[in-house]
């Protein structure tokens, strides 16, 4: 009886900590914190948000281990003299994200989209043609920019996001342009008219469309319950093909909008 009660306590405790924040230490050296996470076949989705309205998927072979992340101790006073220990921590992909969203005015979750689609979240990834770090800035592109190492995950990120930024207002706020320009280059979609002819970049601007959409899907979805029961009506699932494209534009259109009121 007594072992029976230890292990549930023990069960209790568990159960206590997996609702806690927890940090997702990452094979890369980035770690990002989460509410709860859920394995859907190959990937980790992370939950971000108490309320399930954002979530970045991670392929799970990629995650190195989870630590739980301590309570923040009470403020105390240290000596002056004492030099600070060195406590370097993994850098946290969703801060970065947020930080280089907030400076050029993005939608995070479009940003971890274009992520996930160039770099699988590689900080290291080096592609066929050259295309470097997170956001596969290519040389000459990193110096316009501004960024003088590649593989540095917040410069990477700020100049993918800045670059992103100047091609949408090249564009108009067209998002499937500014998506087929930063993969085929701008060259090509003014010789094409849109996007280029290729089966690389057509599938590049879906799968990060689609993405998108699944990040705003799923915030709309967590926002529903509550006007749920108070209207007593529930939505009607959409099942247009022609819906992903429409709602991403929604969402592009509505940033630009909203920035010249």
């Amino acid at each position: 009886m007594k072992k029976t009660i230890q292990l549930a306590v023990l069960v209790a405790l568990l159960a206590a900590t997996a609702l806690a924040a927890d940090s997702a230490i990452l094979r890369n050296g980035f770690s990002i914190r989460h509410e709860r996470r859920e394995v859907i076949g190959t990937i980790t989705r992370l939950y971000v948000d108490g309320d399930d309205s954002s979530f970045i998927d991670i392929p799970t072979a990629e995650i190195d281990h989870f630590e739980a992340i301590p309570g923040e101790p009470a403020p105390a006073a240290k000596p002056a003299a004492v030099a600070p220990q060195s406590t370097a921590r993994p850098i946290d992909l969703n801060e970065v994200i947020l930080a280089a969203s907030d400076t050029y005015r993005l939608d995070p979750d479009l940003v971890n989209s274009v992520i996930r689609a160039e770099s699988g979240f590689n900080i290291r990834a080096v592609s066929p043609k050259g295309a470097q770090g997170l956001m596969q800035l290519m040389p000459q592109t990193a110096t316009q920019l501004g960024v003088s190492n590649a593989f540095d995950p917040q410069a990477n990120v700020a100049g993918g996001a800045r670059y992103l930024r100047e091609l949408l207002e090249r564009y108009n706020f067209d998002l499937i342009k500014a998506l087929a320009a930063y993969n085929a280059g701008p060259q090509r979609v003014e010789q094409y008219g849109g996007v280029p002819p290729y089966y690389e970049t057509k599938a590049y601007v879906a799968r990060i469309v689609r993405d998108f959409n699944k990040k705003k899907l799923a915030a709309k979805s967590a926002a529903q319950p509550a006007a749920g029961k108070n209207a007593g009506t529930k939505s009607a699932p959409s099942t247009s093909k022609a819906k992903p494209k429409s709602q991403a534009q929604a969402n592009i259109t509505s940033a630009a909008d909203s920035e010249k009121n």
